[in-house]
């Protein structure tokens, strides 16, 4: 199978504020201002491949570093050494609210997150539209309203609705799925099976064990910075819950 996904070596840090410094001002009264901030590493030496059209659930303990594992997958996080290679473009669902515009109203936030994933082709951008519109479920009034104005279940059905009426080529969702109702979710899981159905791959990261192996069939378990186990989700599930045992 065609490897579209190879990580070799990734180690991304982030530097965190060690002093309370907030200011200029603070920085040059501090008595030890010249190493205020630590070198905090997220993940160290991590390796992954994935092929095309695989289905790729990733569990761990808060803070092991799955977000940023996808982050890096996405491009949104720069590693500080390692190889990174992606052969598809990316439609990822990272966190909720992310590129939207709470001034502007549920349309012209659908409209922006369109453009932004490159789904917003000019020859069929009014049936795009109002796929996202039917999708999401919120009335007409509701979507010329500004989305300051949104639930976060409304915010949830326009980031979700923009990616899943699309053909995603490599689908990455953190957690977002689990909020909305019970109705609107299972509607997002039947256009998930379609869209692997399709071809797409998937990589999905929730603490909801059942809901991720539902929808993959292989799994990677994150602690201490890198991947313990990478096999059948059912084992990876496994994998994760003895962390707590």
């Amino acid at each position: 199978m065609e490897n579209v996904i190879k990580l070799e070596n990734i180690t991304v840090s982030y530097l965190q504020n060690r002093q309370g410094l907030y200011s200029v001002k603070d920085l040059l009264l501090k008595p030890s201002f010249k190493t205020p901030y630590n070198k905090q590493i997220i993940l160290k030496n991590l390796s992954l491949n994935v092929c095309k059209g695989e289905t790729l659930g990733v569990f761990g303990p808060n803070g092991c570093g799955k977000s940023t594992l996808l982050r890096v997958i996405a491009g949104i996080v720069k590693p500080d050494e390692g190889i990174r290679k992606i052969n598809l473009p990316v439609s990822p669902l990272l966190a909720l609210g992310a590129g939207l515009e709470n001034e502007l109203t549920g349309i012209e936030n659908i409209k922006l997150l369109l453009i932004l994933s490159g789904n917003f082709r000019k020859e069929n951008r009014a049936e795009i539209l109002e796929n996202v519109f039917e999708f999401s479920e919120l009335s007409s009034a509701d979507l010329k309203k500004p989305v300051k104005m949104y639930s976060t279940g409304m915010l949830a059905r326009i980031a979700i609705s923009s990616i899943l009426v699309t053909e995603p080529e490599l689908l990455i969702i953190d957690e977002i799925l689990s909020v909305g109702d019970a109705g609107f979710q299972n509607k997002c899981k039947s256009r998930i099976h379609e869209i692997i159905n399709n071809g797409t791959t998937f990589i999905f990261v929730s603490h909801i064990i059942d809901e991720v192996m539902e929808i993959c069939k292989r799994g990677i378990c994150i602690k201490d910075k890198n991947i313990i186990f990478d096999g059948s989700i059912k084992e990876a599930a496994n994998v994760y819950q003895e962390l707590f045992h």
